[in-house]
C-alpha cells in the first residue's frame, strides 16, 4: 500500500468493508475470509482457475482504489505492490491459514504492542464474525443499528470442500489462538 495513505484498519475499514460485500461472489472468484491490517489485507480467495482469480482481485483491487481515492480526495496508486498468493492444498494448511487471517490482529497486538487481547475478542475488521468454525464462542453475525438487522455479509460461503469441511479435521479454531505460537 502507498505509505502516505491513512491506516486502513483505524481510518478506511468501513469503506473497505462495503467494498467487499459489493465484490464478494462475482464471475468464479468468491472472497471467503478477510482480515484488515494498519497497512495491508489478508484475503482468503476460492477461484475457479487462475483467470477467474486474477481478475477477481484485479476487480476487488481496483474497486477498492477508486472508492478509498475518493473518500480521500486523491489520485493514483493505492497498493503498491502485487498480491503474494498461496495455493492451499490440504486441511492442515487451511485450518492454519484460516487462524492466521481470522486472529492476525492478535498475533500482531500481543507480540508487537505486548498487550493481551482480552479473551473471547473476535477482530471486527476480519470475517471473525461470520466464521462458523470457532471452538468456543457462537458465531452470530453484528448487528446493524438502527434496525437490529443481522448485518450483510462482507464475504461469500466457500464452495470447496477444504474450506467448508475438510480443516475441521484439525480441530475449530479456538476464538484465542494466537497464530504462530508454539
Amino acid at each position: 500500500m502507498d505509505s502516505s495513505l491513512p491506516s486502513l484498519r483505524r481510518d478506511l475499514a468501513p469503506l473497505i468493508q462495503g467494498c467487499f460485500r459489493a465484490g464478494k461472489d462475482r464471475q468464479g472468484f468468491r472472497l471467503v475470509h478477510y482480515s484488515i491490517q494498519r497497512r495491508h489485507l489478508h484475503l482468503i480467495v476460492e477461484a475457479r482457475d487462475a483467470r477467474a482469480l486474477s481478475r477477481g482481485l484485479q476487480g476487488l483491487s481496483i474497486r477498492l482504489a477508486k472508492r478509498i481515492n475518493c473518500a480521500l480526495g486523491r489520485t493514483g496508486r493505492v497498493f503498491v505492490d502485487r498480491y503474494f498468493g498461496r495455493i492451499l492444498r490440504n486441511p492442515r494448511q487451511v485450518r492454519n491459514t484460516l487462524c492466521y487471517v481470522l486472529n492476525n490482529i492478535r498475533r500482531h497486538t500481543e507480540r508487537r504492542e505486548n498487550v493481551r487481547i482480552a479473551r473471547g475478542w473476535v477482530d471486527e475488521l476480519s470475517s471473525g464474525a461470520w466464521f462458523d468454525g470457532w471452538r468456543d464462542r457462537p458465531s452470530e453475525p453484528p448487528r446493524s443499528p438502527p434496525t437490529a438487522e443481522p448485518a450483510e455479509s462482507p464475504v461469500a460461503p466457500p464452495h470447496t470442500w477444504l474450506l467448508r469441511i475438510g480443516w475441521r479435521r484439525h480441530g475449530l479454531i479456538p476464538v484465542d489462538e494466537v497464530p504462530g505460537r508454539s
